[in-house]
């Protein structure tokens, strides 16, 4: 009776640590302290209101300027949305912008990262759907994208939003970089060169040249601005919206946390600040020796949301008759661990890996999600990957194992004594613990030793759980037949017999082929366990196996391979033991 106690907290317990902690995380980080203006610091006043600016404002302070608001009768327009995203594109002057990564281009008005499409990513599994979007231009549907510039005092004329800039360049590619100018026609030239490489990122050089006999000081600054709020998955273990590493710590702000809070300061020296997707990300990276003043920001313009992330430089002072320049660079593109992790070393960028949210339990997710990476290298397939890592991790717990499957094992030979004991003392409960631990002891078996296999299990259970549900890698990774994305549900069910009823059942009722196996496997496995003695518990244990199957039904199908395959490697684990202590297959499955 004990034994079965303890093995339903256990699975119980462990789901509570490691889901419940996560959430309560989640929900308790500290509260984002809101700091004064300084010489440096942002001002906010405008982009708050809503207001819309041509040229720098008139202030006492440099400030981050304004992007001027999309128009109302085209944000309200029933056009559809690719077709006027192509009308807009097609209505400025643009220099085409083309890796072997990224298409899209930069808008000669302003200056703007504001069109880019993912070339290795589509909307979904059929390859006629598309590119993934990641920037469009302002005055398009969902407006998204990026720029960069300089800030001043208000005599200074500085290029805005609404600046026509000149270029000799046609396209901007890994070997191309594209160079712009403009002449504020007041003894200052503004150089903006962009570079990028062979993945997703940019690098952005802004110098001036001071014509004037005058020094001139000016504040380098960069901004990611977003119109309207997201779809996200609303997952609580999935952070989506805008985060930034801040003296390498790193802040994650929710849609409705910006919404209520503003706008929220941050200083720091190194790290970066953007906004992310469930897998894609977009990052300011300023100079990574300079301290800057960094934002995150709301605000209205009628009933469309607007989200803004930016920092703000110290002043650069360029000397009369002479030059400066400022160099900082942009992330634009889909969030690969490799990649990231490449990036953080190569570039020095402080904590980049953290934009893919590996949770609270990092230390343990991310590695398996490398090991899985590292075997999926040598195989060829991320689900087969699964399968080699969880012999890996069974190899590795192998001895602990052995003996939670050998007291399991005593508890299954135990069992006739045990309902002995049951029939001669059940009106005498404490008579009956007694002679339960005797029992126990004279046997030498311990019954709570088999919880130690699920307890090791729902870590690695929601850490596998964690990667498949956060990482691009899983994205579309097929398996073999029918699972085509293992980083979704099993898209079988048993309601319309597998595919040949011409009906497609509810979402509770998608009961695949992978959750039928786990279920099975699940009830195998419960068959070789000790029964509970008492009858309430009994009935408890057989609903287990079927609640399981409906509920991880709803999984990833990745998740549910690795469930169903730790299964089958536990029963063969056990019966090997059962069959060695000389318990015979009637004994075991009764």
């Amino acid at each position: 009776m004990g034994e079965n106690k303890n093995w339903i907290l256990a699975i119980v317990l462990s789901v509570l640590i490691f889901v419940g902690f996560e959430y309560y995380w989640s929900l308790t980080r500290p509260p984002v302290p809101v700091q004064p203006n300084t010489e440096a610091q942002l001002n906010t006043n405008n982009i708050a209101k809503g207001q819309v600016q041509t040229q720098t404002p008139e202030l006492t302070k440099p400030s981050v300027p304004t992007i001027s608001e999309p128009r109302a009768q085209k944000l309200s327009s029933l056009e559809n949305n690719e077709a006027k995203r192509i009308n807009v594109l097609q209505a400025s002057p643009r220099v085409i912008i083309k890796t072997s990564r990224l298409n899209g281009s930069v808008s000669l008005q302003g200056g703007l990262i504001d069109d880019l499409s993912l070339v290795n990513y589509n909307n979904t599994l059929d390859e006629d759907s598309g590119n993934i979007i990641l920037f469009s231009p302002n005055d398009s549907t969902n407006a998204y994208f990026a720029t960069y510039g300089w800030s001043g005092n208000s005599n200074q004329k500085l290029p805005d939003s609404k600046s026509l800039w000149s270029t000799d360049g046609t396209i901007l590619s890994e070997a191309s970089p594209l160079t712009l100018r403009w002449d504020n026609g007041a003894g200052l030239v503004f150089v903006r060169t962009y570079q990028i490489d062979s993945n997703y990122m940019f690098t952005i050089t802004q110098s001036v040249e001071n014509n004037t006999e005058s020094n001139v000081t000016l504040y380098p600054y960069g901004l990611i601005k977003r119109y309207g709020t997201p779809e996200t998955t609303g997952f609580y273990i999935l952070h989506e919206g805008p985060l930034g590493v801040f003296n390498e710590q790193l802040l994650e702000v929710d849609y409705d946390d910006i919404q209520e809070k503003r706008e929220i300061k941050e200083k720091t020296t190194g790290g970066w600040i953007g906004i992310t997707d469930k897998y894609w990300l977009a990052a300011l990276i300023p100079n990574q020796k300079n301290a800057v003043n960094t934002r995150f920001v709301f605000g209205k313009k009628g009933t469309l949301d607007t989200y803004q992330t930016d920092y703000l430089a110290g002043p650069i002072v360029i000397p009369a008759r002479g030059a400066k320049s400022s160099t900082s660079r942009l992330f634009a593109g889909a969030k690969e661990v490799r990649l990231l992790d490449k990036y953080e070393k190569d570039l020095d960028i402080s904590r980049f890996d953290l934009s893919i949210d590996f949770g609270w339990f990092y230390f343990l997710t991310k590695p398996i999600f490398l090991a899985l990476l590292w075997l999926q290298d040598r195989v060829g397939n991320l689900g087969v990957s699964i399968l080699l890592l969880t012999i890996g991790i069974k190899l590795a717990f192998f001895p602990l194992a052995n003996k939670s499957y050998e007291s399991m094992s005593k508890m299954k030979k135990l069992q006739p004594e045990m309902l002995k004991l049951r029939e001669r003392f059940g009106d005498d409960k404490v008579k009956l613990n007694q002679e339960m631990m005797a029992l126990y002891k004279r046997e030498k078996a311990n019954p709570a030793a088999g919880c130690l296999p699920i307890l090791v299990q729902i870590p690695v259970f929601f850490a596998l759980y964690k990667v498949l549900f956060v990482t691009i890698e899983m994205r579309h990774a097929p398996f073999f037949g029918w699972i085509r994305d293992l980083s979704a549900p099993d898209p079988t069910t048993i309601f319309n017999l597998f595919g040949l009823l011409p009906w497609t059942p509810p979402d509770f009722l998608m009961l695949g082929v992978w959750p039928l196996i786990m279920g099975l496997t699940m009830w195998l496995q419960q068959k070789l366990n000790p029964q509970p003695m008492d009858p309430t518990q009994a009935k408890i244990m057989m609903f287990l196996p079927i609640m399981f199957t409906f509920l991880l039904a709803q999984f990833p199908a990745g998740l549910v391979v690795y469930w169903a395959w730790n299964n089958v490697l536990s029963i063969a684990q056990q019966w090997v033991i059962m069959r060695r202590m000389g318990i015979t297959s009637e004994q075991a499955l009764k």
